[in-house]
């Protein structure tokens, strides 16, 4: 038996697709990116400076390197995400020496960077395009709108710009037409033959395949793009800078637009009128602290140190049947209510018998934090198979939050209440928080976040 490292694996992945004259362009996560988005072994004093370990990383690159030029790669891509983030002379200056010292292994190479998730910094843009040994630049142009600007008062001659204008973080359908506008602009400063249409970033942020979609209604469906559609919007804006535009595609996209715009589903009167309403003490709670700790202990009476859990308990296979069971129309609504009220029952007897002091009811209803209280309000839409990792192996199903968000009805009293009827001790309500929702959601793009939340 024997044990083959992550680049060993990815080389038998990569190598074969290349000898077969698949064009492949190999990506690795760039060197300075690598150190700076890694952690000090433990035992390791806080200060301990990981990039002074450029000078060990760096042989390595070489070999890799030179490994991919053997196989027979033209293009390599190192991704260096970390350019966007507010960084210092010194960290900069690892850039510059870093590709300095893979010059001459580069040779011979197009490479390719790419930055993405914001704007590069003027010093940062300054950097990049500086960089030696580099061919092209891949930047993202949705979240880095500044980057634009700097783009246009200076990019390198003979250099590529892969321009990210497809937005590979969310699932709404591109706007073709200010998208071309904005390639059109670029096309006059970088030139015809150098400028490269792209996505802003890996496509792994969004789901697969909307045509797996055959339960959303047909006007949120047009106005959304999943992974395989955002490669057809990446090539139809690339036919129309070569002058090949399909009309019908574009007059399609621009009626989606539309749609969307105008949609009575998207904007909520109410909601609105009570947004402007807000102030800014609403935000702030009316009674400090000391005198909400006095109330809540006459009320509950607790010990000096109360326990309490998170809120949720395992979900097993049985209780996943029955929820499984009932959203497919197989059991009744009494008999799915008896059987989660069940459910809550075991927990709150098992949290007695431990003498927990604040007890849970153990969220035995609950598909997902996000998704169950999503599916209870309005102005979310839902996927059947719009899978996306979240981080590792584990994957979710982001809501889609499309227009003005409110609450119908109540969401959780019913369940709470339930609960707390089974016992004498304090039962915890438990709601999943504004913020969590919004970045575990794919967010509204017609407006800022903050405005949604």
């Amino acid at each position: 038996m024997f044990f083959l490292s992550y680049y060993e694996t990815w080389m038998l992945t990569v190598c074969p697709h290349m000898q077969l004259g698949v064009d492949t362009v190999p990506v690795l996560i760039g060197p300075v990116s690598y150190l700076l988005l890694s952690k000090p072994a433990k035992g390791v004093e806080k200060t301990f400076s990981l990039l002074s370990l450029l000078p060990k990383v760096i042989p390595i690159y070489k070999e890799v390197i030179s490994e991919l030029k053997a196989a027979g790669a033209s293009w390599i891509q190192f991704d260096e995400p970390t350019l966007v983030l507010d960084l210092d002379s010194q960290q900069l200056q690892a850039f510059t020496a870093a590709y300095a010292d893979l010059e001459s292994t580069l040779s011979g190479l197009n490479v390719l960077i790419e930055t993405y998730f914001a704007d590069l910094t003027p010093e940062a843009y300054k950097t990049l395009i500086g960089l030696k040994g580099v061919t092209a630049y891949g930047l993202d142009l949705v979240r880095g709108t500044q980057t634009t600007d700097l783009v246009k008062k200076d990019f390198p001659k003979g250099k590529y710009l892969f321009a990210g204008v497809v937005d590979g973080r969310n699932i709404w359908a591109n706007d073709l037409a200010s998208s071309l506008s904005t390639l059109q602009a670029l096309e006059a400063v970088v030139g015809k033959d150098k400028l490269v249409v792209s996505t802003s970033c890996s496509l792994l942020h969004t789901a697969v395949d909307l045509v797996n979609e055959t339960k959303l209604d047909d006007e949120i469906k047009s106005w959304l793009a999943f992974a395989a559609q955002k490669v057809v919007e990446v090539n139809a804006l690339a036919k129309a800078l070569a002058g090949q535009k399909d009309e019908a595609f574009f007059s399609s996209n621009a009626a989606a637009q539309a749609s969307r715009k105008s949609s009575p589903r998207v904007t909520n009167a109410a909601v609105q009128k009570a947004a402007d309403a807000l102030k800014g003490s609403d935000h702030r709670r009316a009674t400090n602290v000391s005198a909400r700790l006095d109330a809540q202990q006459k009320k509950l009476n607790l010990p000096i140190l109360p326990t309490t859990t998170i809120g949720s308990f395992p979900q097993t296979v049985e209780l996943r049947r029955v929820r499984r069971e009932f959203k497919a129309n197989k059991i009744s609504e009494d008999d799915y209510v008896k059987a989660i009220k069940e459910e809550i029952k075991k927990v709150v007897n098992l949290q007695e018998e431990l003498d927990i002091d604040v007890l849970v009811h153990g969220e035995p209803e609950r598909n997902d934090m996000v998704e169950y209280f999503g599916e209870q309000l309005s102005g979310f839409a839902f996927t059947v198979n719009g899978w996306v990792q979240s981080y590792g192996s584990r994957c979710v199903k982001p809501p889609i939050i499309y227009g003005d968000v409110s609450r119908p009805k109540a969401m959780t009293v019913f369940w709470s209440s339930t609960a707390q009827s089974m016992t004498k001790r304090p039962m915890k309500g438990m709601l999943t928080g504004p913020v969590t929702i919004l970045n575990w959601s794919f967010v509204r793009n017609d407006q800022p976040s903050m405005i949604i939340v």
